[in-house]
């Protein structure tokens, strides 16, 4: 934990250090049954068993192998767009995923703007705008940090088959950014961490979006025929 703790983007023991961390602590190499924290990628996985070249949108990605709900896909033989505003995160992905768009950004309706966020340290799971929402995690030592914002439709022009949204807490702010009726996913898994759960419910309503199956945090939405 000693070189973790003290670890920076721009010493050369960084880059080593994230290959150690996918070959001994994550394995990368092995597939697995699931990836997901809670089978999440279980259900993804039966939901488009007849499709096996699709596409992906991972927002905050987080890390291709842990908790991932793309990784399933990925081995399938989809390919995605991942995005995270941690660059450590991009990082990871640029290594296991080469084939895939792998974009350090924050979301927003303003492009190439600097923007704050917090997180507890490089290999952190809760990075976040709100210093709030890691305080409220519990995390003692919070880290800042900037990422340059870009707009969703900037970043990619294709349709896409499957959007998953986990933006500790601004989940519901991301998915706004996005012109569903313009790319048609034929499935959303968005995290929820409070009461929103009616909210984005009847904003995806309205959109032609139902709610199908939860797992835990993860709330489901599939498009209407």
């Amino acid at each position: 934990m000693g070189i973790r703790n003290n670890l920076t983007r721009d010493k050369w023991i960084y880059k080593i250090y994230l290959y150690k961390q996918l070959i001994f602590d994550h394995k990368f190499y092995f597939k697995r049954r699931t990836y997901s924290q809670f089978g999440e990628d279980l259900f993804i996985e039966n939901f488009f068993s007849n499709k096996h070249n699709g596409i992906y949108v991972d927002i905050g990605c987080y890390h291709p192998i842990k908790y991932s709900n793309t990784a399933k896909l990925f081995n399938k033989g989809w390919r995605g767009y991942n995005i995270d505003i941690n660059q450590t995160s991009i990082d990871f992905f640029k290594i296991v995923r080469p084939r895939d768009k792998n974009i350090h950004t924050f979301l927003s309706n303003d492009s190439k703007k600097k923007i704050k966020y917090y997180s507890g340290g490089l290999f952190d799971a809760r990075n976040s705008i709100s210093k709030a929402h890691l305080i409220n995690c519990g995390i003692k030592k919070i880290y800042e940090e900037y990422v340059i914002s870009e707009k969703f439709d900037n970043l990619l022009n294709e349709k896409f088959d499957f959007l998953n949204i986990d933006c500790e807490g601004s989940d519901f702010e991301v998915l706004k950014l996005i012109d569903l009726i313009r790319f048609e996913p034929a499935l959303i898994c968005i995290e929820i961490l409070d009461q929103k759960i009616n909210t984005i419910s009847d904003y995806l309503k309205d959109l032609n979006y139902e709610f199908i199956n939860n797992k835990e945090l993860s709330y489901f939405f599939k498009k209407k025929e």
